[in-house]
């Protein structure tokens, strides 16, 4: 593959602070097959990681060729989209910047109320652009994949009814949430009508011309919001949605609240994660927009296998982020690593749910006549509109599957996680026997499960999901998870009364969770007698897997 039209970045001013401390930065690349994603290329010194000995996890050393992970997708605006900020004013999204206050919303009691948030990331994608027009003339441009809240919960630009694309999305007979902009030409900037509305003070609309337009309310009490409860008599009904057949560029932000409000009405953002903050990158969007790539680790790791002292441990592959996310098409690192531990007899294994792997199979089958190879497939969600909303972007399901059967016909062993099981929403036993038929007649060898482990920063990520997507599931996971990361004993042995006898009657069992202990041997360490919990297994899973669920 040819990466013309790269940029290169290497100007200390402009670098991100944190990467700007680093030594070993050769330079940072962006190139317009991977928009809105930045790739820090560094010199490792080391490639294998231990795994400290106080540690749960089943396996030992790891390598991570990767920091953070471009499976994510990215949701935008155009950049003349008016940013509501939390002292009144409305700016161009263009204008906005990391630390700047917003208002966004959040649910009180059985009310969503306008809040004060911080800006914590922004940045800039190109896509194919969408304007959605409602009835008191408000008009947004926005990619496809952005979500607005509506009467009915959050829905994207564009969508489908069914098949893979399926999702929520815009139609004539919703409704946004906010308070709309005033019209074209009208004074929007910012929206006092609607303070003064929310204190009861009827007004009229005067038209101004465009070059009488003002930086700030004329009535400063009127200002804030804070606390005020989203309600409004707008006329925010969706007329249009149309595709204006073109790529344009658009920007995006992130905030506390996950949303911020967009020519007055309440638009949705990529949620944070908290990962990425060694290097002062942001918890949220930084992990999937600014990845950091270590182009020499095929290099350091033959040296340090070549060590006398190495003694050949099993080596795991994606225990923090995806080695097959969509990076590895462009840097190709995978095939040296994997070369250079089968020189070095090394056993190794790999769990990806990214479908590039198949590029590798053939070398892993190599690779497998000389030390034991272990694959593993993650594929958590059998419902297509399900998965979408909980990992978009990513691949299908039956792309994931498709891949598990092209490494069986290569003789492979290849086990597939599922996990984790998610409570109350694909935990049924319809949910659950669909799921291991598909996998079963994918050919893979077994299955691991395991129920949801929410860890702190996951736990505000996947609850902020739900309740746009489930409210109603939102009091029994809050009370599931109260006081600790794990699902409760309790649910765990019910989960696995249920699962295991269908791991039998589909062929699955080996490797599957113990429901009386809450364990499962790892097959690196086959032969040794040790154990881990399941749980923790979907801790080590990479953050691309469903990421920042675990």
């Amino acid at each position: 593959m040819r990466w013309s039209k790269q940029e290169l970045d290497v100007e200390s001013d402009s670098a991100l602070p944190g990467l700007a401390r680093l030594s070993n930065l050769v330079r940072s690349v962006t190139t317009p097959e991977f928009a809105g994603i930045r790739f820090h290329e560094v010199l490792a010194k080391s490639a294998l990681n231990r795994v400290p000995t106080a540690s749960d996890m089943p396996f030992g050393w790891t390598i991570n060729p990767y920091r953070g992970c471009s499976h994510a997708c990215a949701y935008c605006l155009a950049p003349e989209t008016l940013i509501l900020m939390a002292d009144g004013r409305e700016i161009p999204l263009w204008q906005v910047k990391v630390g700047d206050r917003v208002y966004g919303t959040e649910v009180r009691g059985n009310s969503r109320r306008y809040v004060i948030t911080t800006v914590h990331a922004a940045w800039n994608s190109r896509k194919d652009a969408h304007r959605v027009t409602l009835a008191d003339g408000t008009t947004l441009v926005a990619s496809g994949d952005h979500r607005f809240l509506t009467e009915r919960g959050w829905k994207h630009v564009t969508g489908r009814m069914s098949g893979a694309d399926a999702r929520p999305y815009l139609t004539t007979n919703n409704t946004l949430m906010g308070f709309g902009s005033m019209g074209v030409g009208e004074l929007d900037q910012p929206p006092t009508r609607a303070y003064l509305a929310w204190d009861g003070i009827p007004t009229t609309t005067f038209a101004f011309s465009a070059s009488s337009r003002v930086s700030g309310p004329s009535i400063s009490r009127k200002l804030f919001i804070e606390g005020a409860a989203v309600e409004s008599d707008a006329r925010l009904k969706v007329v249009s949605v149309e595709d204006l057949g073109k790529v344009t560029d658009m920007i995006d932000i992130t905030t506390g609240t996950g949303d911020f409000i967009a020519n007055g009405v309440i638009s949705h953002n990529c949620f944070a994660r908290k990962t990425h903050e060694y290097l002062d990158l942001d918890a949220g969007k930084d992990f999937d927009s600014e990845i950091i790539v270590k182009v020499n680790v095929a290099e350091v790791l033959s040296r340090e296998l070549a060590k006398p002292s190495w003694a050949r441990h099993p080596v795991a592959l994606g225990t923090n982020t995806d080695p097959y996310q969509r990076a590895e098409g462009r840097y190709s690192l995978m095939p040296g690593i994997i070369a250079a531990l089968a020189d070095s007899g090394t056993p190794l294994s790999v769990l990806t749910k990214g479908t590039l792997l198949r590029r590798d199979l053939a070398l892993l089958a190599e690779a497998n006549s000389v030390v034991p190879v272990g694959l593993a497939m993650s594929v958590a969600i059998y419902d297509d509109v399900l998965q979408q909303s909980v990992e978009p972007g990513t691949p299908s399901t039956a792309a994931r599957l498709a891949t598990v059967t092209a490494a069986r016909e290569l003789g492979l062993d290849c086990e597939v996680f599922m996990m984790p099981i998610l409570p109350f929403l694909t935990d049924t036993r319809e949910h659950l026997e669909h799921a291991l038929g598909l996998i079963r007649d994918s050919g893979a060898t077994s299955v691991v499960y395991g129920a949801l482990h929410l860890r702190p920063g996951a736990k505000e990520w996947y609850l902020q999901w739900l309740e746009r997507e489930h409210p109603d599931l939102l009091p029994r996971y809050r009370a599931m998870y109260a006081r600790s990361p794990y699902a409760p004993k309790e649910y765990r042995a019910w989960l696995g009364a249920k699962v295991v006898p269908l791991l039998r009657k589909y062929g699955l069992s080996r490797g599957s969770e113990d429901p009386a202990t809450g364990t499962v041997r790892s097959r690196s360490l086959a032969g040794s007698g040790e154990t881990a919990p399941a749980s923790l297994l979907a801790a080590a899973m990479p953050d691309g897997h469903l990421p920042t669920l675990f």
